[in-house]
């Protein structure tokens, strides 16, 4: 678990619920920084959200385990859809701003410790490009295999990426080279969460392109169903799951 001085992130989400002005500072291990945007996009309204993320929530059905559920919002919103949820973050202040707004059922667990503990879902959700989540190629690979185990076998996962390749920042140009030279995916990113004091550990995170996120998909058990586009880099995988 995060100690209280690595839970930038929480901290983060904390202090916006209780009306104190936060800033997340986003590091890459190169030396690039940038602030995001923040916790009023951990936060908004539905009717605020992007609409590739509003079309996202048609293809959420049953029982649902939200991964990175961060603020809530996802959770909040489809509690009140009549979804059963089970949100899930590794961030123990996240957790508790989670409960402090209504979230049913949230609990302090990092996406490699999901088992079969938590009963069986028919959506595992990832938003917020939370398909980085899976951290690398080979991490996605087994993790797959786990949602696999204790999904329905008519499951959907619902996940959230940027296209990698769309850019011509030359600082996110030369990382992605960079990354190819030591054998990682273009998109696997090494971060970390800086806050006022808090900082994060270093982690790794995953975007990957379409055809990326095909190649890490196979032989999972799960296939892209469709493709939902934004007005930008962002795009919505709906997977299916193979017999």
């Amino acid at each position: 678990m995060l100690s209280e001085q690595q839970d930038a992130y929480g901290r983060i989400v904390w202090d916006h619920l209780h009306g104190k002005p936060s800033a997340e500072i986003i590091e890459r291990d190169d030396g690039w920084f940038a602030v995001s945007g923040g916790a009023p996009n951990y936060f908004a309204e539905f009717k605020d959200w992007p609409r590739h993320q509003q079309v996202a929530m048609q293809f959420v059905r049953g029982r649902v385990l939200d991964v990175g559920c961060g603020a809530g919002r996802c959770c909040l919103y489809l509690q009140k859809s009549g979804h059963q949820v089970v949100g899930i973050d590794a961030s123990p202040l996240a957790v508790k701003t989670c409960r402090q707004r209504g979230v049913n059922d949230v609990r302090v667990l990092p996406i490699t410790q999901v088992s079969r503990a938590l009963g069986r879902f028919d959506t595992i959700l990832m938003m917020g490009n939370n398909f980085g989540l899976f951290g690398s190629r080979l991490r996605a690979r087994w993790l797959l295999r786990r949602l696999h185990a204790l999904t329905s076998p008519d499951a959907r996962i619902v996940a959230e990426s940027i296209n990698v390749y769309q850019t011509k920042d030359p600082d996110h140009l030369r990382y992605q080279r960079f990354n190819r030279r030591r054998g990682r995916m273009s998109g696997q990113l090494r971060l970390r969460v800086r806050y006022r004091r808090y900082c994060t550990p270093w982690f790794d995170y995953l975007i990957v392109s379409p055809e990326e996120m095909k190649m890490v998909l196979a032989g999972t058990g799960w296939r892209v169903q469709r493709f939902l586009k934004s007005a930008g880099f962002l795009y919505v995988a709906v997977l299916e799951k193979l017999p």
